[in-house]
């Protein structure tokens, strides 16, 4: 494997090891590059903003912001986002990582999916979030030269209709659990994909509490 891609040496410790493979092993192909792709996209923004980030923690923050939508780590009731930063602390807490360092990758993989707040946090929360735009909403595309892009892409490609692809994933992540999207952006997904989908409504969950005018 590939040790530096677009200029980004891949955290090659006892630990990210075992996180590539616990990830290559959990899921998919698509999921799999998509999480590569995701920490050389933080990676390289980091390098950009001038930003000092801890590589390793931005690396499993990447790696397992997805681990939620498998069978081996889906809850029945919380947030895909949340069952992956479950994950990703379990995992580092093995490892006898800082609690301030694990608390980070946490809040980065359950914040990932919640825009305009991450950003304004410690490195790896901020830049966690800003590959996964890159890689699925192709936020800042621009940002990164087209050598970049096709350097990480050749080593970790973008399948064959990965737009809609991705989109699936998420909606068999969460299809069975509709309410634990309201307030973030997978409830788009199955409003997409999900015929019998009911949007949850702020205002009305206000209005309809039990409080007494």
């Amino acid at each position: 494997m590939t040790k530096i891609i677009a200029g980004i040496e891949v955290p090659d410790s006892l630990m990210a090891r075992a996180a590539t493979q616990l990830v290559r092993d959990t899921e998919d192909d698509l999921l799999y590059n998509h999480s590569r792709r995701v920490f050389f996209w933080g990676a390289l923004t980091g390098k950009r903003r001038g930003l000092k980030y801890d590589p390793e923690l931005l690396y499993i923050g990447a790696m397992f912001h997805d681990m939620g939508l498998t069978k081996a780590h889906w809850s029945p009731d919380l947030r895909f986002e949340v069952d992956g930063a479950n994950a990703a602390r379990d995992f580092l807490k093995s490892y006898g990582v800082p609690e301030r360092d694990v608390e980070d990758v946490w809040t980065a993989i359950a914040l990932h999916t919640t825009p305009g707040v991450p950003e304004h946090m410690r490195p790896t929360i901020a830049l966690v979030t800003a590959g996964v735009e890159m890689d699925v909403l192709g936020i800042a595309y621009d940002d990164f030269s087209h050598e970049h892009r096709d350097q990480v892409c050749a080593c970790h490609p973008r399948e064959a209709n990965f737009k809609e692809n991705i989109i699936d994933h998420f909606a068999n992540g969460i299809i069975r659990k509709p309410l634990t999207t309201f307030g973030n952006v997978k409830a788009d997904v199955l409003a997409l994909r999900d015929p019998n989908y009911r949007r949850m409504n702020f205002c009305s969950v206000i209005l309809n509490s039990k409080w007494q005018e």
